[in-house]
């Protein structure tokens, strides 16, 4: 039987305090992020953390569901290229968010996932609950608390995985 996840992404500034999510269903879902990050980098490690929890159950097909083309076009189109060039783009500039990428492209070996594109906002119920919860953990971040990371898969300790993401410094300050 396939196992069907959303996976989300959100920042507030960009980057900003950004949150991540993924969502099975009401009981199963996992939230983080970072006091500054991108929006893409938490898109990133919503597939990442749920790839890292249901690897005890690799050999369950996996159904990703996303609304990022970003993601769906880095693991399923780009990532190849990318890593035939030294992790460059085609344009010779190093790939951004090398760090999650590789992570990714090493999560991913011997799955069977797939990922299909959901749009975003609307209505898709776990890509609605998947994005309010990654919200919730940007919020969580801005307002300098510790976000709800969630229950996690059923039955499973399995951690979440700790990735230090490069953002750009913040913008100077004139006063």
């Amino acid at each position: 039987m396939t196992l069907t996840a959303a996976a989300d992404g959100s920042a507030l500034g960009n980057p900003g305090p950004a949150g991540w999510a993924w969502v099975i269903d009401g009981e199963q879902w996992r939230a983080g992020g970072w006091p500054r990050a991108t929006n893409n980098q938490g898109e990133l490690m919503a597939v990442l953390d749920l790839l890292h929890a249901t690897a005890d159950r690799a050999e369950e097909p996996l159904r990703v569901l996303c609304d990022s083309q970003y993601v769906i076009n880095s693991v399923t189109q780009w990532m190849p290229g990318w890593k035939r060039r030294g992790w460059r783009k085609a344009d010779g500039k190093p790939v951004l968010n090398r760090e999650l990428l590789e992570q990714l492209d090493k999560a991913l070996a011997g799955r069977d996932v797939r990922f299909e594109w959901v749009k975003g906002h609307a209505g898709h119920p776990l890509n609605e609950a998947a994005d309010q919860r990654a919200r919730a953990a940007a919020t969580a971040f801005q307002l300098g608390r510790e976000p709800d990371r969630g229950p996690g898969i059923a039955g499973s300790s399995i951690p979440t995985p700790e990735v230090a993401v490069s953002t750009p410094p913040a913008p100077p300050t004139l006063f």
